[in-house]
């Protein structure tokens, strides 16, 4: 099937004399989750990663991906014909350089400039011009291709209220013309969906997993340009912005009102965060004047208010006492009622379900059983997943979208008997993530500073594990928001790394990944707050949001120090006192139990 549809692709591709086609993983916004009108890396590889970018030539293909996700596209790629490029592997080049090296003298290079980054597509352009070739940006292929494609998802937006926003989209939208100003802009472009709905106090459910709508906007010193689909505008959201001067324009309409700004107004200050636009949009700005800073609306939506900041509290805890529920139903019942990775994914979905403000899962669930549990990101599938047993761990990576906010949750459970290496690992993890969360640092601290406060204990055995420690999380937007996060390599991009503020929200989740073995992986979600200053500057501290027991049958009290014991101590009695009020007979005693003191 895919070697047909790759076939189908390259004569699209000798009909518009292209040479290469580039096919990342994105909407028209740079999105992390899409919906199913865009993924056509997926259609044209069956690779189902989140991430990846394919690449086609007349005679080869191959995919290019991180290290969340290298077991999962080694199996799924299988017979394809597609090379696998395992990205920042040693002896493995870049997509740039691979382009460079396969491409002939004179050869072109296609791809969908509504799906490909502006910094991206300036270095394919440098990469045909070099070859004396061009890139022809203006063609999705795939719409020629596949068929029966499915159509761009458009549904009814809703108004988010401000008690649970906390703050109103007018005081939001002078907040940022003040930002405007400051750097001499007449004009703001807004295509990041996570920024228009948190501007806007907006949702909707455009996107699986982030409840957006595909919009983009244009904000001048007095008036508001909101491009969308008709079904997003109910009456409701039209009264709610009559005082904001907004203008709702077809969502086609953007890139011509773009251009007509440019031509019409010679010299007017675009404020564009040119690594969040893609290469269509940049080409429209060629001629205009653009101030190239990160979106405001970017750090103003990762520092929670108070009143989110109240909001993700409750949230949290609604979600520990589902997750610790289910922990419960899990341990209690394995080995005797039958279940699989999806049906117990499915059961905790449920669990969720039954909250009133529950709206739905904030990313796909991951229930890896065993071995399954090695693969970053696994996603089981009904037809071909694991049963689960009376041995062994189930790794479950899950979380939901509340009206009260996000959650992100990863637990590590202990099913039966695990081998000595498994239960070693398991501490070590516990260990990483309970030292990160206990972290007092200094005001000014990034987190390329705060990542080896969790990562160290595995470097001391010569372990480590192929992703960032942490990232941030949106209010009921993006699970993973930045510019926050931990990773000890410094990012690609310095607008992804801004120092802690009071008020951030991040995840800390190590992890280790035994290939062919087992997975482990634990994560709560910590809120940065301010502690004291004295001389040597503002301390710093987090506090720790997530409420559910880590697994005590996978903890070997041995490899732990006075220090980390009382720690995971401290933890279970913030669990116990949290959750004991919602529990009741069998259910608290277990609890007890599960949090009982080492």
């Amino acid at each position: 099937m895919i070697e047909k549809r790759l076939a189908d692709l390259r004569a699209a591709m000798e009909e518009k004399e292209i040479d290469c086609y580039i096919i990342p993983t994105g909407d028209f916004h740079n999105s992390e989750y899409v919906s199913e009108y865009f993924m056509v890396r997926k259609y044209f590889s069956g690779f189902t990663g989140s991430a990846g970018t394919l690449v086609v030539w007349r005679d080869k293909a191959a995919l290019f991906t991180d290290g969340r996700y290298f077991i999962q596209a080694k199996r799924e790629l299988r017979g394809s014909g597609i090379a696998l490029m395992k990205m920042g592997e040693p002896g493995v080049p870049t997509l740039e350089e691979l382009i460079e090296k396969e491409l002939s003298k004179g050869q072109n290079i296609g791809f969908d400039g509504r799906v490909v980054t502006a910094e991206e597509g300036e270095k394919y352009e440098k990469a045909a011009e070099k070859k004396g070739g061009r890139v022809i940006w203006h063609l999705d292929l795939a719409d020629r291709v596949w068929k029966n494609r499915p159509p761009i998802r458009n549904t009814r937006a809703y108004v988010l209220e401000e008690k649970y926003s906390g703050e109103s989209s007018s005081a939001k939208l002078k907040r940022l013309r003040r930002e405007m100003a400051k750097e001499g802009a007449q004009v703001h472009l807004l295509t990041t969906l996570d920024d228009i709905a948190w501007l806007f106090n907006l949702r909707a459910d455009d996107v699986e997993c982030c409840p957006v709508m595909l919009a983009y906007a244009i904000i001048t010193e007095e008036k508001v340009f909101l491009f969308t689909g008709e079904a997003a505008l109910t009456e409701e959201v039209k009264a709610r912005f009559s005082e904001d001067k907004i203008t709702f324009m077809k969502y086609d309409d953007f890139y011509g009102a773009v251009s007509s700004l440019v031509q019409e107004r010679p010299g007017i200050r675009f404020l564009v965060c040119e690594k969040r636009i893609n290469y269509r949009l940049k080409k429209e700005l060629e001629k205009a004047v653009v101030i190239n800073r990160p979106n405001p609306t970017t750090l103003m939506k990762a520092v929670k208010n108070p009143v989110e900041q109240e909001n993700i509290r409750k949230a949290h805890l609604l979600d520990g006492i589902v997750v610790t529920k289910f922990m419960y139903w899990l341990k209690k019942n394995v080995g005797r009622l039958p279940m699989t990775e999806v049906s117990a994914a499915r059961y905790l979905e449920a669990l969720r379900a039954g909250c009133p403000s529950y709206l739905e899962p904030s990313f796909p669930t991951i229930s890896a059983y065993g071995a399954n549990g090695a693969v970053i990101h696994y996603s089981a599938d009904e037809a071909d997943c694991a049963a689960l047993k009376a041995r062994g761990m189930l790794m479950v990576d899950s979380g939901g979208h509340y009206l009260e906010g996000s959650t992100d949750i990863t637990r590590t459970f202990v099913l039966g008997e695990i081998t000595d290496e498994m239960k070693h690992h398991f501490t070590l993890t516990a260990r990483a993530m309970l030292r990160l969360m206990n972290l007092r640092f200094l005001k000014g601290c990034r987190g390329v500073n705060l990542d080896m406060a969790a990562r160290e204990v595995f470097w001391q055995e010569g372990l480590d594990y192929r992703h960032g420690t942490g990232h941030g999380v949106g209010y009921l937007l993006s699970v993973h928001e930045g510019p926050n996060g931990f990773r000890f390599r410094p990012p690609l991009s310095s607008g992804e790394d801004w120092e802690f503020t009071e008020g951030m929200v991040t995840t800390d989740e190590p992890g280790i990944y035994i290939e062919g073995s087992h997975g482990v992986r634990l994560e709560n979600e910590l809120l940065c707050r301010q502690g004291e200053k004295n001389e040597y500057g503002q301390f710093m501290y987090f506090e720790n949001l997530t409420f559910v027991p880590i697994d005590l049958d996978g903890i070997d009290v041995n490899d732990m120090d006075a220090k980390e014991r009382r720690m995971l101590n401290d933890y279970h009695r913030q669990v116990y006192a949290k959750l004991s009020p919602y529990f009741r007979g069998e259910e608290l005693a277990w609890l007890a139990a599960a949090t009982r003191e080492i």
